[in-house]
């Protein structure tokens, strides 16, 4: 597909940008990662990474960035041994997690009219 879309474009000033929008476009229909509690969740073939083909997987980033990653990193480090166990039960773990993929969910749906707004806008100036 990459290559394809780098041969389509050309390489005129809007080629880089038709590029981007597009791309982001083909990416839309993937499922979203979300976040969960596997202590909720009884089917381990949910913890799965579909693309990377792995039976467990967990996702982070650095903690300054959004809550998810620091409840992540903090799990992480009590399940190493490394600091004490959080004091949160399961449940409330996982409410965090829905509101972190509501949360998600919403910014990627503004970026997404953002990037449809900007299309309409580049077509009708092309146009």
């Amino acid at each position: 597909l990459q290559k394809s879309l780098n041969e389509t474009f050309g390489a005129d000033k809007y080629s880089e940008a038709r590029k981007e929008v597009l791309t982001n476009m083909f990416s839309r229909p993937m499922q979203m990662a979300l976040y969960f509690c596997t202590g909720v969740l009884e089917d381990e073939t949910l913890f799965r990474h579909y693309a990377l083909n792995v039976p467990f997987y967990t996702h982070f980033t650095s903690p300054i960035r959004r809550y998810a990653d620091i409840i992540v990193h903090r799990l992480l480090s009590a399940s190493l041994g490394a600091s004490s166990p959080i004091k949160m039960e399961k449940e409330a773990i996982q409410r965090q997690a829905d509101h972190c993929n509501d949360r998600k969910m919403a910014s990627k749906r503004v970026q997404e009219l953002s990037t449809d707004l900007f299309f309409a806008i580049f077509v009708r100036v092309r146009a």
